[in-house]
């Protein structure tokens, strides 16, 4: 059973989390101190070092939070989805509303050096569950008839990896068309690959 100081605690971890994420994306990494933090937080510097023992920390702290709740995500609306067509555009669109709605953190994220970057390994375990997801689906579709059979592991590591350069793109300021656009186009490829 969770305890009132249990609930204050994950509380004001969140608004140090939120307060983090809202510094970070305005001021960047560098930039962005532990005072500010607190401050935007309401809450005292050591409030800050009782939760988190840095600012590296307090980084991938929002990170992780952010990426864990984007895995819920995709997975939710992935299950959701009516056929395999709309669970792919769900996957590709879950993932470009995320980072437009995170853009300034996306572009800290992509481009901070060593130890604060998402490495290769990082990023592929954190969406290895969306992606062994959209891969059984794809597999279920191939025994169907309804799409060529392909590697489905591999198809849905390619389909993650273009959303990937998508996004890259995207931080860069090549932004002309919208997130559902950008699944749209994406998913038209996707989708002449896989046909029958």
């Amino acid at each position: 059973m969770t305890t009132k100081n249990q609930v204050v605690s994950e509380f004001r971890r969140k608004k140090i989390l939120d307060a983090a994420r809202s510094v970070f994306a305005r001021k960047g990494f560098t930039s962005g101190i532990v005072d500010q933090i607190a401050k935007e937080a309401g809450v005292a510097k050591g409030t800050v070092y009782l939760y988190f023992r840095s600012k590296a920390e307090i980084y991938r702290a929002v990170l992780d939070h952010d990426l864990e709740a984007l895995k819920r995500e995709m997975l939710g609306r992935i299950a959701a989805a009516e056929g395999l067509k709309d669970k792919i555009r769900l996957f590709i669109l879950t993932r470009l509303e995320n980072s437009e709605a995170r853009r300034e953190f996306f572009q800290i994220m992509d481009t901070a050096s060593g130890k604060l970057s998402l490495t290769r390994r990082q990023y592929r375990d954190w969406l290895s569950e969306p992606v062994l997801k959209l891969a059984s689906v794809l597999d279920e579709a191939a025994r169907r008839g309804e799409i060529r059979a392909l590697p489905s592991e591999k198809t849905a590591w390619l389909i993650a990896d273009m959303t990937r350069g998508t996004i890259q793109r995207r931080l860069l300021g090549n932004r002309a068309d919208s997130p559902s656009q950008e699944a749209d186009f994406l998913l038209d490829i996707v989708w002449t690959a896989l046909k029958p």
